[in-house]
């Protein structure tokens, strides 16, 4: 009789993770409270809305990027209706500038792309755009964001580097 049982027992415990995966994920598309509308990217908790492209915390402060990254943010209340806006604060550093000369930033949400940023001088910059209304659907708001180009793994690093970010966030217009 505790064989049957035992073995019941087994096999919910092997599938339980994976209720609170789809769980977790359900909650990301409908903008749960645990998402932030800013990220910090020294902030370790940050981690599950920096879906990839992003390297590990530095200095307790940033991270690298690659050529390609992507992040979650939630959508601020009321942003549906009026609008964000996006900030990008983030360093290009001296090392991008003499390997690739210029690097560019362009971000998209959905079908929408934002204006791109061109950088040829290293330096502390932020990307500001205004995000309308239509491309905030919901409470979770998926940024793609992409680079002209990258540094290749092994040219500096055996990381593919991008630029260096130190947040990342939506803000009511």
């Amino acid at each position: 009789m505790l064989r049957p049982i035992a073995a019941v027992l087994l096999v919910i415990l092997a599938f339980a993770p994976l209720g609170c995966k789809r769980k977790q994920a359900q909650s990301f598309e409908k903008g749960a409270p645990e998402l932030a509308s800013t990220v910090h990217l020294g902030d370790p908790r940050v981690a599950d809305q920096l879906v990839s492209g992003f390297h590990q915390i530095e200095a307790n402060a940033w991270r690298w990027t690659a050529r390609q990254f992507i992040v979650v943010l939630r959508a601020p209340a009321g942003s549906g209706q009026l609008g964000a806006g996006l900030q990008v604060h983030l360093t290009v550093p001296p090392v991008v500038i003499e390997k690739l000369s210029a690097i560019t930033l362009s971000a998209s949400i959905g079908d929408g792309a934002l204006a791109p940023e061109t950088y040829s001088k290293p330096g502390d910059y932020v990307y500001q755009r205004d995000v309308p209304a239509n491309l905030i659907q919901s409470g979770a708001v998926r940024i793609e964001f992409q680079l002209d180009k990258s540094m290749p793994g092994g040219l500096v690093d055996q990381r593919e580097l991008g630029i260096v970010v130190s947040s990342i966030g939506l803000a009511l217009k």
